[in-house]
């Protein structure tokens, strides 16, 4: 299929880009002996499984969901933490997943005899935020997300076979190593009974300038000094600008400002720019009255607020102009909704040249999810 049969709105998932982060990440695994695991609540497109799985260790989910999925489409590692399981729930965990991480002593407590097949783990807040709070924060204040220091007894550790934090969000090796500082100072004494140290996820490995040395410099340097496996959990790093989101314009309107109105939606199938907010990279715009034609790119929903955002452009917008906006293979496909009825946006692979359509959505869509 050429680009030009493609459907709109339509996530594509550009091969040749995800193979060159996969590789990157490979990379690592290969010079520090560390083991990188795909975070599914980023990038759950499981028709890649199979190619990811040729270069990570396996992958890590937020509940039996996601679990399950790595479980039957990647077939490799497969770890799960959940701030509080289901009793409901746990015993199919236990059997497909080889890491169970547990949020408090008390989850733990509750739950790991049940898991006689899994390592168990505990899930640790260093209280030393790198991000200065805001909703990706767990370190903030008052967060739920891990065992803090008060909260830590040493006399209940047992069964535990290895600690995870997880911390960063889009962010270098200058704040994890900063933050595995003041991990090692509060808890490093325990380090050398586990058989584990998993560092999360956050880590954007596979950006431009990214440090790569010192994040394998860290990994060595933990693992060497306490002799335990260290694991990664990237999300965004393993699809980071491997994934377009091209829609249509649909109608161009004026009210004191020129509105093109798409067929895609800021609020259904991009929610990051709405609860961030975050700004997506279009291919050929520019920011507001930096190129000759600015306007506000808007949805087809009845959500006054389901504004994309103001871009320039070269020449004016017309009625059946596709555009694309990059970076869309991570929290897109995993995060989009049905809201007012508007259907889900198809999924497409890319490879050179060639376009094939993984996926097709409905109304059966809309309708079974109410």
């Amino acid at each position: 299929m050429k680009f030009s049969q493609l459907p709109t709105p339509v996530y594509v998932v550009d091969e040749e880009k995800l193979i060159n982060n996969l590789e990157i990440l490979h990379g690592v695994e290969s010079n520090t002996g560390c083991k990188i695991l795909l975070a599914q609540k980023a990038f759950s497109c499981y028709a890649f499984y199979p190619l990811i799985a040729k270069y990570l260790s396996g992958a890590t989910a937020s509940g039996l969901y996601e679990a399950r999925l790595a479980h039957e489409e990647m077939r490799r590692e497969n770890h799960v933490f959940c701030p509080a399981y289901l009793e409901s729930e746990f015993e199919e965990i236990s059997q497909i997943c080889d890491h169970i991480i547990f949020n408090s002593l008390a989850q733990k407590q509750k739950f790991a005899r049940s898991a006689k097949k899994s390592s168990i783990g505990l899930r640790i807040n260093p209280e030393f935020s790198t991000q200065g709070g805001g909703i990706y924060d767990p370190c903030a204040p008052f967060s739920r997300l891990g065992v803090t220091k008060a909260n830590f007894d040493e006399t209940r550790l047992d069964g535990v076979e290895g600690f995870h934090m997880h911390t960063l969000c889009e962010q270098g090796a200058e704040d994890l190593a900063k933050t595995v500082e003041a991990f090692e100072k509060n808890y490093g004494q325990y380090f050398k009974n586990l058989k584990w140290l998993n560092l999360g996820g956050g880590h954007h490995i596979t950006k431009n300038g990214y440090n790569i040395t010192l994040l394998e410099d860290t990994v060595k340097r933990l693992a060497d000094k306490y002799g335990v496996q260290i694991y990664l959990e990237p999300g965004e790093a393993v699809a980071l600008n491997a994934g377009y989101l091209h829609a249509k314009v649909l109608e161009v309107v004026r009210n004191g400002i020129d509105i093109a109105i798409l067929d895609t939606s800021a609020e259904c199938h991009m929610p990051d720019v709405l609860e961030m907010p975050y700004r997506p990279p279009l291919t050929n715009g520019g920011n507001p009255n930096e190129k000759p034609y600015t306007y506000r790119l808007s949805s087809r929903t009845c959500l006054a607020g389901d504004i994309i955002g103001d871009y320039s452009f070269d020449k004016p917008l017309k009625e059946g102009d596709i555009l694309t906006f990059e970076d869309m293979a991570i929290y897109s496909m995993v995060k989009n909704n049905t809201f007012n009825g508007m259907p889900l946006p198809a999924i497409a692979k890319k490879r050179g040249d060639n376009y094939e359509i993984i996926k097709t959505f409905g109304y059966a869509d809309f309708k079974g999810r109410l």
